[in-house]
């Protein structure tokens, strides 16, 4: 049965889940797990999802569910990225672990044994994951209180509605980015360095934000959107448009070289 038709299968008969990736090291290609069944994942597309999160040196890499652990090998092999896997089943963990020492990357490239839903990755810069939109939705509500910017790459499967950032295709596989985007919802207190201020108020749908401006004879802010921690307000009804980019931390927003600032007010 091939890994393909088994995941239709699975959607259409059962509450049984694939993800993640089991190459054959003298095991069945399609192994039992404790969430989800595993089912290989081609090389092309781990190739593609680890390229398509711009994953460097500077990285750790944090596979969700790792079965043989090929993501995380690959990871610290190909990119140089500190990687780690969890996987709930200790054979398969010892397997990983042993296909790290033959690659020569048991020093990158480690693997726990732990169910990934219990389990703290909020270390990771980048998480991967091959896992059903049920499971991916388990997830999410952990995966957006992580550090923003940090990049969660999924194999076939989205987050509901939660728009990717960027997509990708690779054969037969549909490969989906997206960047942890900071909280920003509520209302700020924005100075310019030209000495006008205003209350700004945004809300927020994940990296999607809509902003006005509070206050009598206030420009309308059109639009605003995150990536990461980064930010861009486009201003209207001024007679002209402005944008306003900065970078979010926490309960500030600074704009480049001092040119302006935002504090959240409490509410």
């Amino acid at each position: 049965m091939s890994a393909r038709f088994l995941a239709v299968l699975c959607l259409v008969l059962a509450p049984c889940t694939v993800p993640a990736q089991l190459e054959v090291f003298n095991e069945a290609p399609i192994v039992d797990g404790k969430d989800v069944i595993w089912v290989p994942t081609p090389d092309a597309a781990v190739d593609r999802m680890l390229l398509l999160a711009r994953v460097t040196p500077n990285d750790l890499v944090v596979d969700l569910g790792s079965g043989d652990g090929k993501i995380v090998i690959t990871a610290a092999k190909r990119f140089g990225a500190r990687s780690r896997g969890i996987e709930y089943r200790p054979d398969l963990v010892e397997t990983s672990r042993r296909n790290a020492r033959i690659d020569g990357v048991a020093d990158r490239a480690r693997f726990v044994q732990g169910d990934m839903f219990e389990a703290d990755f909020r270390d990771a810069t980048v998480v991967t994951l091959y896992l059903l939109t049920t499971l991916n939705l388990k997830l999410r509500p952990k995966l957006l209180d992580m550090r923003p910017g940090t990049r969660v790459v999924s194999h076939v499967f989205r987050m509901g509605d939660w728009e990717p950032d960027e997509t990708a295709k690779t054969g037969a596989s549909e490969i989906y980015l997206w960047v942890v985007p900071a909280k920003v919802a509520g209302r700020w207190r924005v100075e310019l360095r030209e000495g006008a201020a205003f209350d700004l108020a945004f809300e927020q749908r994940y990296q999607r934000v809509a902003a006005k401006m509070l206050g009598d004879g206030a420009p309308r802010a059109a639009s605003a959107r995150l990536a990461g921690s980064d930010i861009r307000i486009v201003f209207a009804g001024t007679g002209a448009e402005r944008t306003l980019a900065g970078r979010v931390d926490g309960d500030r927003i600074d704009g480049p070289d001092g040119a302006w600032r935002a504090v959240r007010l409490k509410p």
